[in-house]
């Protein structure tokens, strides 16, 4: 069974949040070395990405695509 377009689309809108949300966490270990203001912007700019992430993830669950490895 092949998604719908509109599946198509929030598929590659997770796929973007994914990897969004892998570089955002890859920053922190950036600003590690540029104190502890960075490390705290990093980090709640990650989790801001995560939690979009999880939201696109939930969207799909619900429409019944699991993208899980």
């Amino acid at each position: 069974m092949n998604p719908s377009i509109a599946h198509a689309e929030l598929i590659a809108t997770f796929k973007r949040a994914e990897a969004e949300a892998a570089h955002k966490f890859g920053l922190i270990k950036a600003a590690a070395n540029k104190g502890p203001k960075a490390i705290q912007a990093a980090t709640e700019t990650a989790a801001k990405a995560a939690k979009r992430r999880d939201s696109f993830a939930k969207k799909l669950e619900i429409l019944g695509v699991n993208l899980k490895d």
